[in-house]
């Protein structure tokens, strides 16, 4: 009911597990979903990753699409939502979130999604398009075509749902979720909610505890869930 979310524990029903390094707690879409979404609509991942969302999607009687650019992740998601449940149908797709060439105009309900942040958990090795490989500079020069793309495929008036976190370099921080804020208004998306979500368990251990003392700086216990209306 807040702008402020938090999720002690992570979410273990159905057949959710957190073995997909990086993947977000099923509370955030399964909230996402069920406030902005109506049942029978067509939900879009184009980051779909560990496959957290289409599960969450076919639990809520939605069809959706997932798109990664990666085959390991989508060899994941056909594991996860291949559970028999007569309910929403999940579509699963090797793509590109650039280039959403296989998704009419307007044709999309509801945008869920967690994207990598830059390269701070590299997904892949060597994958082109894979953005989890990219620095802050080029990773956030080719959000711009996710966000456009984003634009292109959502209905009007519907809502897209991003959750972004920032990074350190140097010891400054490194505001990358704002900047992909702007890109995503840029590309004609209105703000509705900037939602600051709390991170639970993060492991304050070895070499970031040891150097967050060292140099004198804070360890990041939080990101920003951004609800787009277009």
């Amino acid at each position: 009911m807040t702008t402020h979310w938090s999720f002690p524990k992570r979410g273990d029903w159905a057949i959710h597990d957190a073995n997909w390094r990086g993947n977000w707690s099923p509370y955030i879409p399964r909230n996402i979903i069920l406030r902005y979404s109506q049942e029978g609509d067509l939900v879009l991942d184009q980051f779909a990753g560990g496959g957290t969302t289409l599960v969450e999607a076919k639990l809520l009687n939605r069809d959706i699409i997932g798109i990664d650019i990666n085959d390991v992740a989508l060899e994941r998601c056909r594991e996860k939502t291949s559970f028999d449940y007569e309910k929403g149908k999940v579509y699963i797709k090797k793509g590109d979130a650039r280039n959403l060439d296989s998704i009419p105009d307007e044709s999309i309900d509801l945008i869920c999604t967690h994207p990598p942040y830059a390269d701070i958990i590299k997904y892949s090795e060597g994958i082109d398009g894979d953005l989890s490989q990219l620095k802050v500079k080029d990773f956030l020069e080719q959000m711009k075509p996710v966000a456009e793309e984003s634009n292109r495929v959502l209905k009007k008036g519907k809502f897209c749902a991003i959750l972004m976190g920032d990074t350190r370099q140097k010891g400054c921080m490194i505001p990358m979720s704002f900047d992909v804020m702007k890109i995503f208004q840029d590309a004609g998306f209105t703000l509705k909610e900037l939602i600051i979500m709390e991170q639970h368990n993060c492991k304050a251990t070895g070499y970031w505890k040891t150097n967050s003392v060292k140099y004198n700086f804070l360890l990041i216990a939080h990101e920003y869930l951004f609800v787009f209306r277009k």
